[in-house]
């Protein structure tokens, strides 16, 4: 990258991204499906990484160990956890599964703990524990009283929403833990890692397109408004907004960058007023007022 931030505000931006690319994720995502759609997600953001890895020279840092690392990597938190957010989202909405998603910095920082001796302490400690209580508050009171909004309704069974939501936290923990002793000994460009990690998920994505499978199958016809917003999801959340991941990865604790891009369902609430005209009721103020808090502890410290 021609510019270098510090790790935390990588780790925000990434959430910033995610944010943003949200609101082209959930109707996409609802008319392609959940496995159609992720699939259409890596074939872009496959395409658009190789393409700057080319450009940059950045394939000649990945080795043959860092291959299979990463490989692993995009198959647990991409493959399968993509998927699972998305089959979640498609049946809980996004703001549920926003809820459930969230539990990552939660599951990151004990896996980082047992796993990397990752241990945070004192105001860090405060802080992260302040805001990933913000980011829950935020979204348990995001939808006011009087909203009705498809994306509010329950398809299908609640039990089954909860376990995807959960199961696609736990991949982006383990997947992001994986990953942090390559990426902090700083011989890996994090563009090519983002995008060998990308193609092997978009490899499984074709696998599993090749075999006929009824799931792999789209609900309904690509459109070109669906592929527009896919592509531009794919260009900024996975594009973008995992390879800040990765760079964060370079110079922070797993737990820290974990925590700090969990921040995103806050970030959507000035975004839902401006595009919708929607105020968030006051309980999801007082979460992103914690949330703040929380991250200006961590960042202060």
């Amino acid at each position: 990258m021609p510019f270098h931030l510090p790790y935390e505000w990588l780790a925000v931006g990434a959430a910033a991204c995610w944010a943003l690319a949200s609101f082209s994720s959930a109707p996409a995502s609802a008319h392609l499906g959940a496995i159609a759609f992720t699939r259409w997600r890596m074939l872009f953001a496959s395409l658009l990484l190789g393409a700057v890895t080319t450009w940059r020279g950045g394939w000649g840092t990945l080795d043959a160990a860092a291959l299979g690392l990463l490989a692993a990597s995009g198959l647990i938190g991409i493959f399968l956890g993509d998927s699972a957010l998305f089959g979640c989202m498609n049946r809980l909405g996004p703001r549920r599964s926003g809820i459930l998603f969230a539990t990552h910095s939660v599951f990151t920082a004990v896996l980082a703990w047992a796993w990397l001796s990752e241990t945070l302490t004192g105001v860090t400690l405060a802080g992260a524990l302040i805001l990933v209580g913000g980011v829950m508050l935020a979204i348990l009171f995001g939808k006011r009283a009087d909203e009705a909004h498809p994306w509010e309704q329950v398809r299908g069974t609640l039990a089954v929403g909860v376990v995807l939501g959960l199961a696609s936290a736990l991949c982006q923990a383990v997947a992001t833990l994986m990953l942090k002793p390559l990426m902090a000994s700083g011989t890996v460009d994090p563009v090519a890692a983002s995008a060998l990690r990308m193609v092997a998920a978009l490899g499984a994505h074709g696998l599993l397109w090749a075999s006929g499978a009824a799931v792999a199958r789209p609900q309904n016809p690509p459109t070109v408004r669906v592929m527009l917003n896919t592509a531009w999801n794919a260009a900024l959340a996975m594009g973008l907004g995992m390879t800040f991941i990765l760079m964060a990865l370079q110079g922070g604790s797993a737990s820290l960058v974990a925590v700090l891009s969990s921040v995103t369902p806050v970030l959507l609430l000035p975004l839902l007023w401006l595009a919708y005209g929607r105020r968030p009721p006051l309980g999801a103020w007082v979460g992103a007022v914690l949330t703040v808090t929380g991250g200006a502890l961590i960042l202060g410290r």
